[in-house]
């Protein structure tokens, strides 16, 4: 179910038929719609502590398939060519409009005021999809060649509303700490994206099957002073595979809309500021039209499109900015206070939640050693 994401300007609505749910997935990295659609440092691909039986996911068992590589950039030319791509015309036009509603900030959704390292190492990932301009997120984790960056498989490959022609994201363009059309770190040309080859066959169909590959890391160039995103950000966020899902958690973004009324067109919910969402996550199970395969987890939240691809960190310090990227944002779910799936969204003990795979050593640790390793 490739397309229901989080990431571009869908989020996914799962319960709808395939060509609805791509739609919704959309919403969260930005393509389609304006409703779519995150403390501690560990040393690189550190193994997270094995979970209880009372906390760890139900066992299960997704196909492996391959890591597949592809090429983006492959010359400094093309690299040139992208940065040229990206004006500011074009970057202001993936902002949404200001509306007057007044400041809300709330653990569903907030502006990010602090500073520290998620300042520098999570950014707007700008692309071309199909043929329209949008963007997700993605956060740089600490990797060999200091160049890797955590975000959703789909928003480096996807299909088209229908579950058809599947293509790479072209114009990849990765911006730390962007605010308000300003790149304070210089920008960063995609040169590889790494994606499990299942995702490549994904036909919005089978959510149970595809949505656990909805997972990807890209390597980027170096920014226009000739330095890694990591030698300009002074930082990288820890890794960890295997983690228990329901540990308190912070779920950063750059969405372009919000799930609440009140909230749309506040700054951080158009694309021009970062925002964030914290709690304690829980599993979605997905509907009955469209299970979900184990390891779906994410805390209420109400980022909508362009959230996609944001990290969900674990053991978080909102002092150093710094915690461990445990997962992805990719899509939405609507449960109850107590972890019970609605089946009405407008139900109102219905909270919606901003959910994602949860980074495992079987399906995401050999994208991340291939990832780490190019250059």
């Amino acid at each position: 179910m490739r397309a229901t994401n989080v990431g571009t300007d869908a989020v996914r609505t799962t319960g709808t038929t395939p060509p609805q749910r791509a739609l919704a997935r959309r919403a969260v990295t930005g393509m389609a719609a304006t409703v779519a659609l995150a403390g501690l440092l560990v040393p690189t691909a550190q193994a997270a502590p094995a979970a209880d039986a009372a906390t760890a996911s139900p066992a299960a068992a997704p196909a492996k398939g391959k890591v597949t590589v592809h090429q983006a950039a492959s010359t400094a030319g093309d690299e040139q060519r992208v940065r040229t791509y990206w004006t500011p015309k074009r970057i202001a036009a993936l902002s949404t409009p200001l509306s007057k509603n007044p400041p809300l900030d709330a653990a569903d959704g907030a502006r990010w005021k602090g500073d520290g390292a998620v300042t520098s190492t999570v950014g707007r990932l700008f692309f071309t999809e199909h043929g329209e301009d949008t963007s997700c997120t993605a956060t740089l984790v600490k990797s060999a060649n200091h160049s890797t960056l955590a975000t959703a498989a789909h928003c480096l490959n996807s299909t088209d509303l229908l579950g058809d022609n599947d293509e790479w994201q072209t114009n990849l363009m990765f911006v730390p700490g962007f605010r308000d059309g300003r790149a304070p770190l210089g920008s960063f040309v995609v040169r590889q994206a790494v994606v499990n080859s299942i995702w490549l066959e994904n036909d919005q169909m089978d959510s149970r099957t595809y949505d656990a590959h909805d997972q990807g890391f890209a390597v980027v160039g170096r920014n226009e002073n000739g330095k890694t995103v990591e030698e300009a950000a002074g930082a990288a966020q820890g890794i960890a595979f295997d983690a228990p899902g329901n540990r308190a958690a912070y779920q950063f973004g750059y969405p372009r809309a919000a799930s609440d009324d009140a909230r749309e067109g506040l700054p951080e919910y158009t694309g021009r500021e970062l925002a964030f969402c914290q709690g304690i996550p829980r599993e979605y199970p997905g509907v009955k039209d469209a299970p979900e395969p184990a390891g779906q987890w994410g805390v209420p939240c109400v980022m909508g499109g362009g959230s996609s691809g944001g990290p969900r960190f674990s053991g978080f310090s909102t002092g150093t900015g710094l915690g461990t990227q445990v997962g992805v944002n990719t899509q939405s779910g609507h449960m109850d206070s107590a972890g019970a799936v609605c089946e009405g969204e407008n139900d109102a003990k219905c909270l919606r939640h901003l959910v994602g795979t949860q980074f495992t050593a079987a399906l995401t640790k050999p994208l991340y050693d291939k990832a780490q390793h190019l250059s």
